[in-house]
């Protein structure tokens, strides 16, 4: 069996870089709560060595999993310019010498995703995910660019040929993925253009030759478009949801004759390169990638899959971008020692869901058939686990259950017509997909009832209790993470970005009607319904999901006597501890109390 100390090594590696020219990769290393950027010189001959960590006088903030946000090179690579956790932007030359601080908005606001200008002579940013900054690379003359007419702004990225800024901006209560728009100013702060498609857009750049490209779903399906029109129109996803700053699903060549571009099929990855005038596309690689860089005859990116540890490779052509592409693993974030452990893919199942609509899922079998399954609910909801390295995933595999990860109505990866699917009706319709699919995984014989366990977090914690509810023998166990429980106060108290999310997964809470389906819907208020054996997880200082919805949900299912050894809930906090666990010994406890759990309430 997998031990738990594997699951929770190695580091966390994100936006590998490429240097204008490709003489240098950077990319950025966390661990423990500690980051750094480690930069690689990369020879004539392509070779690449061994790199080191630079100093900083600040630490960065980086990004998570196939986000960004963190840092950026300068002018010609001999410096990089990356978000510090004190809130401020900071300069580090790569050849030693004093890093200097650029902004002074830390510490109680946040400077990310800084860009640098071709000419290396500004650096353009966000504030708070809702300012676009821009301050000159000496750290003069800081100023704001966006009207304030978006009550988010995020990726703004400059125009090759100097002239001004493109950026994404939407408001409320959108979410980027229902309705956004690219904001173009120049620098003196005038506005040059304001282009709203039809529907969502994310990841606007420009081209050197002028013409806009971004992911846009026009067509029902998140593809690159090229100006007004698909650089590829086809039915599967060249992005993911827009959850945070510094998604780089594609990117181009240097001539700008080619783009690459990320693939997402039925949860599995490919990277792609095409002509930026259209024609036939031509495979770089397999497994789920991100953070997409290109310079020269290389092209960088993360890379992960289920048998492959999240990795930053590099790609290299002789010459002809059509292939064939060679990969060098420049870096490998999880521990070494899952090279010794026979991991698998998953199988692609369809299974049928409320009304016998089609449900999309994957299936992880175990090895040995003990007829027991954990069903593993994805957060958001509008989100999706691909086929990334989970680490969780192959510890209760090895531990002798299937693992069934379905993407209910809502769930992102299968088209817009599917995402949307959810509006008005979280909390309904995610449950009742839930468990029609359950059910059918069951009909199947992979598990009974009897040997089933319901896993979420967040939004997936939310639609695991609304199953319970809906179905209180559908499971002999669950478990639950920082779970939604209360639909009004998350509407209320939840960071900024979610506080209006219900307002288009539920509805606007003045309606009186809608305030009712608030009610109904949270877990708070139907506590007294639940009479499967849960254990709760939730970290004290959590900003998306307070604390106190768990705390109040278990009080309730305790009044009606639910704290029962025979029939029971527990309820697990984490002090310091936010919408995650990041300190090793929470993890280690968290593992240990799930399996002992699960080994006092399943056969």
């Amino acid at each position: 069996m997998i031990p738990v100390e594997l699951c929770l090594g190695g580091v966390d590696l994100s936006e590998p870089r490429l240097a204008p020219g490709g003489r240098s990769l950077g990319y950025v290393r966390s661990s423990e709560g500690t980051a750094a950027v480690v930069v690689h010189g990369v020879g004539e001959d392509g070779s690449i060595d061994a790199g080191a960590a630079l100093g900083h006088a600040v630490a960065p903030r980086p990004g998570r999993g196939l986000g960004g946000g963190c840092w950026c090179w300068v002018g010609d690579g001999s410096a990089i310019v990356h978000a510090g956790v004190d809130g401020n932007l900071w300069w580090v030359p790569l050849a030693g010498g004093p890093a200097r601080r650029l902004t002074d908005h830390g510490p109680d606001r946040v400077a990310q995703a800084p860009v640098a200008t071709p000419d290396g002579s500004r650096i353009v940013y966000v504030v708070d995910q809702a300012e676009v900054w821009v301050v000159s690379s000496d750290g003069d003359g800081a100023l704001r660019l966006d009207d304030g007419s978006g009550d988010f702004c995020f990726d703004p990225s400059p125009a090759p040929c100097g002239s001004g800024v493109v950026w994404l901006a939407w408001n409320v209560p959108d979410m980027p993925w229902d309705r956004a728009r690219v904001m173009h100013h120049r620098f003196d702060g005038a506005v040059v253009d304001e282009f709203q498609p039809p529907n969502s857009i994310q990841q606007p750049r420009l081209l050197p030759d002028g013409r806009g490209v971004a992911v846009r779903d026009d067509h029902g399906w998140n593809n690159v478009w090229v100006d007004d029109g698909p650089l590829v129109d086809e039915p599967v996803e060249h992005a993911g949801p827009t959850w945070g700053l510094g998604q780089r699903s594609y990117c181009w060549s240097p001539d700008a004759r080619w783009v690459a571009f990320t693939r997402n099929e039925a949860g599995f990855g490919r990277l792609c390169v095409v002509s930026i005038d259209g024609g036939p596309v031509h495979e770089v690689g397999r497994g789920v990638h991100g953070q997409l860089s290109w310079e020269g005859d290389r092209l960088v990116a993360l890379r992960t899959g289920a048998r492959t540890p999240t990795q930053v490779v590099a790609y290299a052509h002789d010459g002809d971008p059509r292939g064939p592409w060679r990969r060098e693993v420049v870096a490998v974030g999880p521990d070494a020692g899952w090279s010794k452990v026979e991991l698998v893919e998953p199988e692609v199942v369809e299974l049928i869901g409320a009304d016998a609509a089609p449900i999309h899922a994957r299936l992880y079998r175990a090895d040995v058939d003990h007829g027991r399954m954990i069903c593993w609910l994805h957060g958001g909801p509008t989100d999706q686990w691909q086929v990334t390295f989970m680490p969780r995933v192959a510890f209760w595999r090895s531990r002798g259950f299937h693992v069934l990860v379905p993407d209910h109505r809502g769930s992102t990866g299968h088209g817009r017509d599917y995402q949307q699917a959810l509006r008005g009706r979280w909390g309904e319709l995610d449950v009742a997909d839930v468990v029609a699919a359950v059910r059918d995984a069951q009909s199947r014989g992979w598990a009974d009832p009897a040997r089933t366990v319901l896993i979420g977090g967040s939004a997936g914690g939310f639609t695991v209790l609304g199953a319970l509810r809906a179905a209180p023998d559908l499971a002999a166990a669950a478990v639950v993470s920082y779970p939604v429980c209360d639909l009004a106060d998350l509407s209320e108290r939840s960071h900024r970005f979610e506080r209006h999310y219900t307002s288009t997964l539920v509805g606007d809470p003045a309606d009186p009607v809608v305030a009712a389906r608030y009610r109904d819907r949270s877990p708070v208020w139907f506590a007294d319904r639940i009479t499967t054996p849960l254990l709760v997880f939730h970290g004290e200082d959590d900003p998306v999901v307070p604390v106190a919805q768990s705390r109040l949900f278990v009080e309730r299912m305790a009044a009606v006597g639910r704290v029962d050894r025979a029939h029971h809930v527990e309820l697990c906090v984490y002090p310091g501890e936010g919408h995650g666990f990041r300190q090793r010994a929470n993890q280690v406890d968290e593992y240990a109390r799930i399996e002992a759990f699960l080994q006092r309430h399943l056969p």
